[in-house]
């Protein structure tokens, strides 16, 4: 059995359950219930992960993580621009 299926199957599980985040927040327009500092904190240590991942050159890493980066850094904007329209109304 090959050891990186247990990887491809972390990494869907992982990087999927930031979606229903991603579109309650892009339903809604607003995020305020989700930190921002949390958030911060999370997109450098996927970024960490990334850089592990290219190092020791793993797939299941990579993919995962530069999905998770794009689903993350979508609802880091999100926050942004919801919270700056909340704020001019």
């Amino acid at each position: 059995m090959n050891v990186d299926i247990f990887g491809y199957f972390a990494a869907i599980l992982t990087t999927a359950a930031f979606l229903p985040q991603l579109i309650k927040t892009l339903k809604t327009k607003r995020a305020d219930d989700v930190s921002l500092t949390t958030l911060i904190m999370f997109i450098i240590g996927v970024l960490s992960w990334i850089i592990y991942g290219y190092k020791i050159s793993s797939k299941p890493i990579l993919i995962a993580n530069l999905v998770t980066i794009i689903l993350n850094v979508s609802i880091l904007i999100s926050k942004v621009y919801f919270s700056k329209i909340s704020n001019k109304q």
